[in-house]
């Protein structure tokens, strides 16, 4: 259980940060950026749901990843030094459950014949949002992954490429099952 009882600590005053291990690392480490951009993932989420209405299935999905979040900011805040899984960690299970949700969405979406502009329903262009954060969360991942002293499981790696893709499933399901997209034109304004 998590108890915060007092905000602010000022041990950050210096420019570092806690890890869960106890370990302090500069605030714009890479491993701090990469929860930090989880983090922002997250908020989008929060904005775009204010939006569902129409769509509680989504809304409900939506939350599950939420708290999902949660438990990958988790993951990377302590870092697997040995391969172990002491800690709380992002499971193969979480992802097949994303797998599993893009398929159900997806099964009711129209055919794309363009790419898809960010846009539409107001909930559709914050999951969009959610999706470009998302994607620089993963790039921040593998950039820590590929750090040989820097270790991350391949399940939060895997969980956050698929997340982005749930989002975009998300966001034309959110549009009237891709009835609503607003599709790119190639060369359009030339």
């Amino acid at each position: 259980m998590v108890v915060l009882n007092r905000i602010y600590t000022r041990t950050g005053d210096d420019g570092t940060t806690a890890l869960g291990s106890g370990e302090r690392r500069p605030k714009y480490d890479l491993r701090i950026a990469a929860y930090g951009t989880v983090d922002e993932t997250n908020a989008a989420i929060g904005v775009a749901r204010l939006h569902l209405a129409a769509r509680p299935d989504v809304d409900a999905m939506l939350g599950r990843i939420q708290n999902d979040l949660f438990d990958l900011g988790a993951d990377l805040a302590v870092p697997d030094r040995e391969g172990k899984a002491e800690r709380l960690r992002i499971l193969d299970t979480q992802v097949e459950r994303l797998e599993h949700e893009i398929d159900q969405l997806n099964e009711r979406l129209a055919p794309l014949t363009s790419f898809v502009l960010p846009g539409g329903k107001p909930g559709a262009a914050y999951l969009h949002l959610a999706r470009t954060i998302c994607r620089r969360a993963e790039r921040v991942m593998a950039e820590l992954a590929a750090k040989p002293e820097e270790r991350l499981t391949a399940a939060a790696v895997h969980y956050v490429n698929r997340l982005s893709d749930f989002l975009f499933v998300a966001s034309r399901a959110v549009n009237d099952d891709g009835g609503g997209d607003v599709l790119w034109v190639p060369g359009q304004n030339r």
